[in-house]
């Protein structure tokens, strides 16, 4: 039996107690500072109000004031929080982690300095770490499609754990597979963190067809915007490959889970394809958000970090003018709140010059 505990209570970190527990191990359950009701709950009826599921037995909820007492002895640290609170997380993992722990994280996303240099959000969660504590923590992340509820009642899900060191991928693979949650692992850790943050940008434009129909008044119409959907889908599939390469990372690893296999379950539903449902009805970001009652949008924060960061890689002669035509219209619609107008033109590497290439 091993000891694991898990920063942040939310859908995601809670279901993964299931596996967790399916494997005997133990499991504390730390909320943040915004969880409080979540762990009331768990403490009084063991029910988790999100995910609407009882949680397993072994799982033992802690406030944030008693994180030592759950860190206390753990052997695993599963970080729970979202993008938006990877810093966070870390400064708390600052005084929680002791050396020769493995920490594996689930946010998605992707973080920039002032010259627009991209990393993954796994190195903004290490870096409060104290640097001799940091030195001698196994670091990771989950990606591939993965739906908490889905996995909370063990149906079959197929992921990769990903690390820069395959022992670590591998002893944690060891404690979450069961015969419902597959474990792939991988040493490309930047180019699946890569995948899993654009995914989500992608995701949220396949949100826009659908609105685009419901805002013409053909919501019922026969024929659908599958074709656009599907062009959208291809074209952010080539921005995802060309983004790994641009941090390092292992192209291959755009073809697999962490890519279009996570971005197809996104672009299934959920909030990034609900409120790119709403833009495509005519709404503006900020007024599409607000509609759905301001929730974590990872597909809303990938889209401002990258389409903030892309035109100062541009400038410095990085990435070229041409590259990521949709990311840089996803961020005119979301962070410069302009109105959908897609550059098809400008998509898989221009329209003119592919049919020139072609004859």
């Amino acid at each position: 039996m091993t000891s694991v505990v898990i920063l942040g209570s939310g859908i995601m970190g809670s279901a993964l107690a299931v596996p967790l527990s399916d494997n005997g191990h133990d499991i504390r359950l730390v909320g943040t500072f915004l969880d409080r009701e979540i762990i009331d709950s768990v403490k009084a009826t063991g029910v988790h109000p999100g995910l609407k599921l009882k949680l397993p037995e072994q799982v033992r909820p802690y406030q944030l004031e008693d994180a030592e007492e759950a860190f206390d002895g753990a052997e695993i640290c599963l970080s729970g929080v979202n993008s938006y609170g990877v810093r966070w997380a870390g400064e708390q993992l600052a005084r929680l982690l002791r050396a020769d722990m493995l920490v594996i994280s689930i946010a998605k996303g992707l973080a920039a300095d002032d010259e627009g240099n991209l990393r993954i959000l796994p190195e903004v969660l290490a870096e409060p770490v104290p640097s001799q504590v940091r030195a001698r923590v196994g670091w990771a992340a989950i990606t591939g499609p993965s739906i908490a509820g889905e996995v909370a009642v063990r149906h079959d899900t197929c992921v990769v754990f990903a690390s820069r060191d395959q022992d670590v991928a591998d002893r944690l693979a060891d404690l979450f597979r069961t015969s419902s949650y597959h474990v792939w692992t991988s040493t490309d850790f930047v180019g699946a963190e890569v995948c899993a943050a654009m995914k989500n940008c992608y995701a949220l434009a396949s949100g826009l067809p659908e609105g685009l129909l419901a805002g013409m008044g053909e919501a019922d119409a026969a024929y659908r915007l599958y074709n656009y959907e599907a062009a959208l889908f291809a074209q952010g599939n080539l921005e995802m490959r060309r983004m790994v390469e641009l941090l390092g990372g292992d192209v291959s690893t755009a073809d697999g889970l962490p890519a279009p296999g996570d971005c197809y379950v996104t672009s299934r539903g959920g909030r990034n394809v609900k409120v790119g449902h709403l833009i495509g009805q005519g709404l503006g970001f900020t007024e599409a958000s607000a509609k759905l009652g301001n929730p974590t949008l990872e597909g809303a924060f990938a889209i401002e970090v990258v389409g903030r960061a892309l035109p100062k890689l541009t400038e410095r002669g990085i990435v070229g003018h041409e590259e990521f035509p949709l990311v840089r219209h996803l961020y005119e619609v979301v962070g410069e709140e302009k109105p959908v107008e897609m550059p098809w033109s400008r998509f898989f590497g221009g329209e003119r010059q592919a049919a020139i290439a072609s004859t």
